[in-house]
């Protein structure tokens, strides 16, 4: 369709275009201009990955997190639908994209806003900033190296660090922000259409058109009420550098719009069709377990050998009718086996050592630097004194996460990690592994995290079919330790025969009825 405005008789536009059309034309970045702008009155910048929460009257988005399903290479199966949003200062961008983040309805959304991404000032430039004299709209005046590369990683999945800037030093906060990717990410900033490669990275356009008068009243009821500013002065500056930037930096990239929406946040005949389009994209279902379930078990997997004693221990704790504190003993006792059996796995190197009889005896000693246990929790975090229990001073990072219940999708909602993990030997650990979705998410995370994968060992009491499959199909170089293998899992994701919701049964909690086997509650600390 070619590109321009189709109203409608209610005044709503949705203008589709061609992705592409019209960005040829355009420099990296916009010629500069001489015009002296004064500073945004604020502290910090506000990365809007924070605070991870957006609740609205159905139910709670997570704006910090990552995509749950990976393809046979362990990367993401589909790359995170990119919106860019752009307006003038006062057009409403921020509650436009609230509205497109409620109606859109999925988990995982990331708000990236340029503010984060102004360039840290001179010594010269921080003074004509404290004069006003400094142009903080200017594209000159952002980071456009570092928004591009942060964009490009986020749209792939990876993890990010996003800098904090602060208004007051005009320079970058020591501490960055990490964000992970997601489902969807909504880019926002005056500038957001200024950059010819960040434009590239963009799935859709989005130019909030807001009358100026009404952006000026917006702007002198904030200014006024927020910022202790008289009129006069709100007016004047409005006039002589907002006013201005807009019509030569801002206005003119509304013809690289796909979509423009008029007054803002009050337009829902725009935002949705804006929700339509984005759904239609969202649409593949990205599981990766069915096609595999007929193979060989993999060779990364090891399992322990079912001696008389594991078997009758496996009686016990499968047996519904076991009471609480037998089942906590006996999970116990195969969840030490299991550590010891991992712990083979490990790399080893000969070493001599002299006996108390004057004597050489040639053992082994581990070969690697540290051994760190990450549990998923809560489940997981079970198996941790067992770890403790055999390997001293071992480090311990968490994980939480909790699958979907709706979509059987699972969702990041808490990390710990120790730091320097990537030079470790990783121990992951949850005590039952049904489609391996959520173990799959926190290999990822681990991987994000610059740890080896061939240096990551997956154990688990009780794994199915299923998610060894997908476990090893999406991450060949995992071991993969558990103490037996179940054939089937349900509608429910459910381990047939399987072991129950071991988290409750380990803690004497209820589980709700439609339970998971890979569901984990929120601990306490």
């Amino acid at each position: 369709m070619a590109s321009g405005f189709l109203q409608s008789s209610l005044g709503e536009v949705w203008m589709p275009r061609i992705m592409h059309g019209g960005e040829g034309s355009l420099d990296r970045l916009l010629p500069s201009v001489s015009t002296g702008l004064s500073p945004r009155k604020r502290t910090t910048s506000q990365c809007k990955s924070e605070p991870p929460l957006l609740r609205t009257s159905k139910r709670t988005i997570y704006t910090a997190g990552r995509p749950p399903w990976y393809n046979e290479h362990g990367t993401q199966s589909k790359e995170a639908f990119v919106i860019g949003l752009c307006g003038g200062s006062a057009s409403g961008k921020t509650t436009v994209a609230r509205k497109i983040i409620e109606a859109l309805d999925v988990p995982w959304v990331v708000l990236l806003s340029m503010d984060s991404f102004y360039k840290v000032l001179s010594q010269d430039q921080q003074i004509l900033a404290a004069s006003n004299d400094y142009n903080f709209d200017h594209p000159d005046a952002f980071d456009f190296d570092l928004l591009t590369h942060t964009l490009r990683k986020l749209k792939q999945g990876k993890s990010v660090k996003i800098p904090v800037y602060d208004f007051t030093t005009h320079g970058r906060q020591k501490e960055w922000k990490t964000v992970y990717g997601a489902s969807v990410i909504i880019f926002e900033g005056i500038m957001a259409f200024a950059d010819k490669e960040l434009l590239q990275l963009l799935d859709m356009k989005i130019f909030v058109d807001t009358d100026s008068d009404i952006r000026l009243v917006r702007r002198l009821r904030r200014d006024i009420t927020e910022r202790g500013r008289d009129i006069e002065g709100v007016i004047k500056q409005y006039n002589k550098f907002v006013k201005p930037a807009f019509e030569q930096y801002i206005e003119p990239t509304m013809r690289l719009a796909d979509i423009v929406v008029p007054r803002g946040g009050g337009n829902m005949v725009a935002i949705d069709l804006i929700v339509q389009h984005v759904h239609s994209q969202l649409e593949e279902v990205r599981a990766l377990a069915s096609a595999h379930q007929a193979q060989p078990l993999p060779q990364t997997l090891s399992v322990l050998e079912s001696t008389p004693q594991v078997r009758g221990m496996h009686t016990i704790i499968r047996n519904k009718e076991t009471s609480r504190d037998e089942f906590i003993f006996y999970s116990k006792r195969l969840m030490r086996l299991l550590i010891e059996r991992a712990l083979s796995f490990l790399p080893s190197q000969v070493h001599i050592v002299q006996t108390p009889q004057g004597e050489d005896y040639e053992g082994r000693t581990f070969h690697g630097k540290r051994i760190t246990g990450v549990s998923i929790l809560r489940a997981g975090e079970t198996m941790e004194p067992a770890l403790r229990a055999v390997c001293k001073d071992v480090r311990i990072g968490k994980i939480l996460i909790q699958t979907n219940q709706d979509t059987g999708e699972p969702e990041l909602h808490y990390l710990r990690l120790p730091k320097d993990i990537s030079e470790d030997h990783v121990i992951l650990m949850d005590c039952t592994v049904s489609t391996g979705a959520a173990a799959m998410m926190a290999v990822r995370v681990l991987l994000d995290h610059d740890v080896q994968e061939d240096k990551i060992l997956l154990v688990s009491l009780l794994m199915a079919e299923m998610g060894v499959h997908s476990v090893a199909y999406a991450f060949p170089q995992v071991k993969i330790i558990t103490t037996a293998v179940d054939k089937k899992v349900n509608d429910l994701f459910h381990i047939i025969p399987g072991i129950g919701n071991f988290g409750d049964r380990y803690f004497g909690t209820d589980a709700p009825p439609d339970w998971s086997d890979e569901e984990m509650d929120e601990p306490s600390y």
